[in-house]
């Protein structure tokens, strides 16, 4: 803690940033993609006219035309020839945008940058959304308002343990990308991807592939030791998807759906895949 913290002039802690962001995460986040990926620039180009820093045929060409050509959408003749006058355009573009667009471009640049690059450029993005109190976080290299550190250690844990059931892992992300869509999030379909999940890992597990998740519940109640009051909270929450807004049928209305029936649903699935797997490997 600093002295002024100490003394009670400056804040311990600042409120959580959702929907805003403020000039200390907005530096943070540039000094990472200067960090990570700017300064990583390679150039094969020989000397010309004083300058050495093409664009072009350096290790970022691909970054640098992707961020014109699938982000800004502009013509790719626009792009900078020398690789400094590039960075101050993009400098320029990320100290004027909106907080949702800096985000925008910190998932894109993590998607497209060099691949070696990408795991710690993501690792240290969330340490740094954690430290400045971000709502945000990368969780299985999607940008998601999950402020949890234990939810988005469940959520990841899943996707990771779901590895061995490719079906479950479809969902988990299917679900988790739905709820994260800042456009159009669906949040019926992430609920109903989520609990698609438990059921399909279920069937699985009691290597029945028509099962409901009822039979398979009860299955794993008396072969593995489910706890009862487990399999009653997740029989509920599957009637929860099958009656509440009609999350189950398609062609009733979602308005009452929020992100919060989301993300509790994601959160509550994925710590069930968790504890069954876990329950069942034992």
């Amino acid at each position: 803690m600093r002295f002024s913290q100490r003394l009670g002039i400056s804040p311990v802690e600042k409120a959580i940033q959702r929907e805003s962001m403020d000039e200390e995460l907005r530096n943070s986040l540039w000094s990472l993609v200067q960090g990570v990926y700017w300064d990583s620039y390679e150039s094969n180009r020989s000397r010309m006219y004083g300058r050495s820093d093409f664009v072009e045929g350096s290790n970022l060409n691909p970054l640098v035309t992707s961020l014109w050509l699938h982000y800004f959408k502009q013509p790719i003749d626009t792009v900078h020839r020398y690789f400094g006058d590039c960075v101050s355009h993009l400098r320029e573009y990320f100290f004027s945008a909106e907080w949702y667009e800096v985000y925008d471009f910190i998932e894109f640049v993590s998607k497209e940058g060099p691949e070696g690059s990408k795991s710690i450029f993501v690792d240290l993005c969330n340490n740094f959304m954690d430290r400045e109190n971000s709502a945000y976080r990368f969780v299985n290299g999607v940008l998601t308002e999950i402020t949890s550190e234990e939810e988005i250690q469940s959520v990841e844990e899943a996707i990771a343990s779901a590895s061995a059931f490719p079906g479950v892992r479809e969902h988990l992300s299917t679900a988790l990308s739905l709820m994260s869509d800042r456009n159009y999030p669906d949040y019926r379909n992430s609920i109903k991807e989520s609990i698609s999940a438990v059921e399909s890992l279920c069937r699985h597990l009691v290597n029945d592939k028509k099962a409901t998740l009822g039979s398979a519940l009860a299955i794993l109640e008396k072969k593995k030791n489910l706890h009862p009051a487990l399999k009653a909270s997740f029989s509920s929450l599957y009637g929860y998807t099958s009656d509440a807004d009609g999350i189950r049928h398609a062609l009733m209305a979602q308005d009452s759906l929020t992100k919060t029936d989301s993300r509790y649903m994601l959160v509550s699935c994925t710590a069930f895949i968790n504890y069954a797997i876990a329950l069942t490997s034992d």
